[in-house]
């Protein structure tokens, strides 16, 4: 027996479609059956690497006795969070202020119009955590509407109209100014809640915070803050020696179970592997330290090998389990280790502090305990256990493709390709945008969501415009071709005309499919907020396009909600990002020479050396018409190569040599 999840695209949805229970997608077939029927919504969200997703769907969704109860009284809807992340923040929302936390599988009781009335997480099959078993609560909301109905409507009632308020926390701001004590008062928090013994913030579970180390670099750049900088080496380099870093495959798991990076959650993400390669990346820039380097470009070595469609786009997930065991896949024991290395393996088993007992259910997961020399000289041997283990059962993998996530990876790895000076990483690059434009593009320039095996689907939100715009304006900035600037502009105008309110962004368009809100989200999470990467993305635009309509929309935002920047940074981080990209009085360079030629290449290469958070650059021939503004009535001085940079509304004399330029950050 299969339900309708049966026809569905996505893996986690497919994951339950054999289950009793008589699972719906969300949709209009599901809600008209709610209200005709006069059933409550069973609502359940979660996604397919999701570890808890599994053994709740394993002990309840799969149990005959928990199907009977929601296929008598419920009308029951599976969504695929990363397929539908409208909904997920709607209804998390309604979680966290029943429960006062959130987190998936999240289980949401909802009217026939979609009104959340109560919810949770995950509930087990018997009472157990301090929980009522599934089943309970299944029983106890059945009588709830059954005879204290009016109860729980006036109760989603309320708290759909908390919700609202939540979604709207903007309003029509009045535009103010920018101030730069904002950025200090966010510095000087992240160093009170900072974890000085394992670096990072927080305890058990200590998660990355990739847009927080980016903020801290971008302190240390602009004045110099060597505290700043300890913080961020300090994370980085517990990060990649810890269990949290694949040491033999690459690429980061999604959290550290304690607070010491030992052991991970072992879901692998493709948001995660794209920030934190471009904070690895910015690291060796700034600090040109070797290892920031090797880390970054592993990471991306494990995307380009993984997690890429041959069409071009990036998979989603990893997941967490093998064989019905989470992290089977990652762990070892000394007996493994020395049957695939022989005499080499004491060396390893030490470098790697691998022990009889153990610090996973009595196998290991590989740290790196020894010195970065050994890590080197140990190249073989690792490349020996990465073939050993990849005979072994592998972890499912999401092979949907997201054009938000996808952004952040195409930025990372077309800024990678011109910092590293690594032609696969280009080509990985452009691959990827030229497949979503092509594939998740429709002809009147509207983005779908999620592309799975040939298809598009989904109206395309906020976050998929502005993380793909971000993406196209790095990749021109490698490759020079116009083509790239045209596409995240003319993005920006789409996003601009369907997403623009008083003040910020909605998540979704105007014409989207109604929901009981219009959600805004503003707090950055483990991706930026859509708002906070649209903000990001019309700065850099801007500078490009010589269109001040994008930068005072940028600081109108920024002006909003500079506040919670600084008392909340952990929950701001690129926000912060996009507020010192703002203050810092960005440079806008012009190139104009001869493509290829020496003189041309030594100008870009000065553009390019060290760490340079806060500028952008074009490059071009002279030209009556250029498709990037910034080039525009722009010549060469002399027959040389010239290079024309502004800052802060003006332009400085130009320039025909390198040293003049790269003096300038």
């Amino acid at each position: 027996m299969v339900n309708r999840l049966a026809q569905e695209s996505s893996p986690y949805l497919l994951q339950h479609a054999d289950n009793p229970v008589d699972w719906y997608p969300w949709g209009d077939e599901a809600l008209e059956k709610a209200r005709r029927e006069d059933k409550p919504i069973f609502l359940s969200i979660g996604y397919s690497a999701c570890h808890w997703c599994h053994v709740m769907a394993h002990e309840s969704f799969e149990d005959a006795k928990a199907a009977e109860i929601l296929n008598e009284h419920f009308v029951s809807i599976k969504v695929d969070r990363e397929e539908r992340p409208d909904l997920d923040r709607i209804y998390m929302a309604a979680v966290q202020a029943l429960t006062g936390g959130g987190g998936w599988p999240m289980s949401v009781f909802l009217t026939p119009d979609g009104q959340p009335f109560y919810g949770g997480t995950y509930f087990p099959p018997a009472p157990r955590y301090g929980m009522p078993a599934f089943t309970q609560v299944l029983l106890a909301v059945t009588d709830a509407w059954q005879n204290r109905r009016q109860e729980l409507v006036q109760g989603g009632q309320q708290l759909t109209d908390v919700i609202r308020q939540q979604a709207g926390a903007l309003g029509a701001a009045e535009p103010a100014a920018l101030k730069p004590e904002i950025l200090r008062r966010a510095r000087q928090n992240l160093d009170s809640d900072f974890d000085p013994r394992h670096g990072g913030w927080g305890g058990a579970p200590k998660f990355p915070q990739p847009m927080a180390l980016e903020f801290l670099l971008r302190c240390h750049h602009a004045s110099g803050d060597e505290p700043a900088l300890q913080m961020v080496t300090q994370t980085l380099d517990a990060m990649a020696r810890g269990g949290m870093y694949d040491q033999l495959g690459g690429g980061f798991h999604r959290y550290s179970v304690d607070a010491q990076w030992t052991i991970p959650h072992f879901e692998k993400m493709l948001y995660d592997n794209a920030q934190l390669a471009r904070v690895y990346l910015h690291a060796w820039q700034a600090t040109g330290d070797p290892f920031y380097r090797t880390i970054a470009e592993e990471t991306l070595d494990y995307v380009a090998r993984e997690m890429t469609d041959p069409a071009g786009g990036f998979y989603s997930t990893q997941d967490a389990d093998s064989e019905g065991e989470e992290g089977k896949f990652f762990a070892w024991t000394p007996g493994e280790i020395h049957a695939v290395l022989g005499s080499q393996a004491d060396a390893f088993i030490e470098t790697y502090g691998v022990t009889e007992r153990g610090n996973f259910t009595g196998e290991n997961i590989l740290e790196l305990k020894g010195p970065l020399e050994k890590r080197a000289a140990l190249a073989a041997a690792r490349d020996q256990l990465f073939q050993a283990r990849e005979r072994r059962v592998h972890p499912g993998r999401d092979e949907k493709v997201l054009t938000s996530w996808n952004g952040l990876m195409l930025a990372a790895f077309a800024e990678a390709a011109r910092a590293l000076d690594r032609d696969d990483c280009q080509q990985t690059a452009e691959n990827n945008a030229s497949f979503l434009l092509r594939e998740l593009r429709t002809a009147e320039g509207r983005l779908y969501h999620t592309w799975q095996a040939g298809a598009a689907k989904i109206t395309g939100y906020l976050e998929d415009y502005a993380n793909l715009i971000d993406g196209l304006i790095e990749l021109y900035q490698t490759t020079f071709e116009p083509c790239w600037y045209v596409a995240a502009r003319e993005l920006a105008e789409t996003m601009i005309a369907h997403f623009r309110t008083s003040t910020g962004f909605y998540d979704t368009s105007d014409d989207h499919k109604a929901l009981i809100v219009r959600p805004q989200e503003l707090q950055d999470n483990a991706v930026p907020s859509g708002n906070a990467m649209a903000v990001t993305a019309l700065l850099r635009l801007a500078g490009l396009a010589g269109d001040p309509r994008y930068e005072e929309l940028a600081h109108h935002d920024l002006g909003a909600v500079q506040e919670l920047l600084a008392r909340h940074p952990l929950g701001f981080g690129q926000w912060l990002q996009a507020l010192s990209y703002a203050l810092a009085q960005p440079l806008e360079i012009a190139i104009v020479g001869k493509p290829g030629a020496a003189d041309t290449q030594a100008l870009l290469a000065a553009c390019r050396a060290g760490y340079r958070p806060h500028q952008v650059v074009a490059v071009g021939p002279p030209a009556t018409e250029q498709a990037v503004p910034l080039l525009r009535q722009r010549n060469m001085v002399d027959g040389q190569a010239t290079a024309y940079v502004c800052v802060d509304h003006a332009c400085r004399p130009p320039l025909t040599g390198a040293a003049a330029l790269e003096a300038l950050r």
